[in-house]
């Protein structure tokens, strides 16, 4: 069994970002695939703008997200700073505030997981 937290930092602008999204969304779906394997998926700093576009059923990539979206979070403080906090809102996405609004990376570190950064 594995412990991996799967982190979107990415922003929603240029080609090379969105292939920073699918390689990171197709990552967690790998692990949370896999019999015992515990995944987060968490959206972070610019990361957080994809939110709104992925839970539009419209979105090439919604169907991807609603694979991993259970094991889904954001960080708190960058919903507002990136203009997308009612978006989360409206989608309930856990958020995540336990160092100073922020994703705790040394918790996940702490507690097992192997953190990768998209």
């Amino acid at each position: 069994m594995t412990k991996t937290a799967v982190m979107i930092l990415a922003g929603t602008d240029g080609h090379a970002n969105l292939g920073r999204l699918v390689n990171g969304l197709e990552t967690a779906k790998e692990f949370a695939d896999s019999d015992g394997d515990d995944v987060e998926l968490i959206f972070d700093g610019a990361g957080t703008q994809w939110i709104p576009e992925l839970e539009d059923e419209e979105s090439d990539y919604h169907e991807l997200y609603r694979a991993v979206r259970d094991d889904t979070s954001v960080c708190d403080f960058c919903t507002g700073a990136f203009g997308v906090d009612d978006a989360v809102n409206d989608a309930g996405v856990v958020r995540l505030d336990d160092n100073d609004g922020h994703p705790s990376v040394r918790s996940l570190v702490d507690d097992g997981y192997e953190v990768i950064t998209f």
